[in-house]
């Protein structure tokens, strides 16, 4: 079975965030493909399946099966594109919320992902034990979204991953104006087995809607702060967003079971 790794949202490998993906002429089993996320080891590990004109697909932590991922989407299209002789210039995906597509741009690839609207919540001491800050405000969606003032202040976040992992939230993004981009994150998951995922795509359907009202415009450029650090060019769209970046090839392989 062919699997590939790719780094997303980076135009160098060893960048961005890498996933693992893996096409399938049919599907295995949830066991089996969560026992492949696991021997990945990576944040995510991407499946699907051709059916007719779409791609069924589906994404892995090493701990779970979870309901939307941004950069491994990227890295599937990418595949799709750039392996498979794929000729066409836009690509459909299924999965559980409905449908994601995914357009070549040349250089860049452009994610049409749903918008996720947020509400304020209460900022507990464990948001600040979890953090090691108090944010400045706290909002809440699938995830919780904790907002700073400044770029310096998601930079020097030193998080307890053990009191995280006892938040009532699949993950945690920490987001600040950015320096030299519109607007900076990290995302921290323990409980989905990542204490810190590299570039979050899915964060972003909840991000980029934020920092367009707080900031007024609907093109916004963002940075995911990571050791590996990601580049995101965005677009607010009303009820969609769009996450637009570029993907490199790490590795080709087989796996054998």
């Amino acid at each position: 079975m062919k699997i590939y790794q790719v780094d997303a949202f980076t135009d160098h490998v060893f960048g961005g965030n890498p996933a693992a993906i893996c096409p399938l002429e049919n599907w295995l089993s949830d066991e089996k493909m969560q026992q492949i996320s696991m021997e990945n080891n990576l944040s995510e590990t991407a499946f699907f399946v051709q059916e007719n004109e779409q791609f069924h697909i589906r994404w892995f932590t090493p701990e779970m099966e979870i309901d939307l991922c941004g950069h491994a989407t990227l890295a599937s299209a990418h595949v799709i594109f750039n392996h498979l002789g794929y000729e066409k210039n836009d690509i459909t995906f299924q999965y559980g919320g409905g449908l994601l597509s995914v357009i070549n741009q040349g250089e860049l690839l452009a994610m049409d992902f749903p918008a996720v609207q947020s509400s304020s919540t209460e900022i507990t001491d464990q948001i600040g034990l979890s953090l090691g800050k108090k944010p400045l405000s706290l909002y809440k969606a699938r995830d919780l979204m904790a907002v700073f003032e400044s770029e310096s202040d998601i930079v020097s976040l030193e998080p307890n991953f053990a009191e995280m992992a006892k938040l009532n939230c699949l993950g945690i993004i920490a987001t600040a104006p950015g320096d030299s981009v519109d607007f900076v994150s990290r995302f921290f998951a323990p409980r989905a087995g990542i204490n810190e995922d590299p570039v979050t795509g899915s964060a972003h359907c909840m991000l980029i809607p934020f920092w367009a009202r707080r900031l007024g415009k609907s093109k916004l450029e963002a940075l995911q702060l990571s050791k590996r650090i990601g580049s995101l060019s965005c677009e607010f769209k009303g009820e969609r967003v769009e996450i637009a970046g570029k993907a490199v090839t790490y590795l080709i392989g087989e796996i054998n079971i």
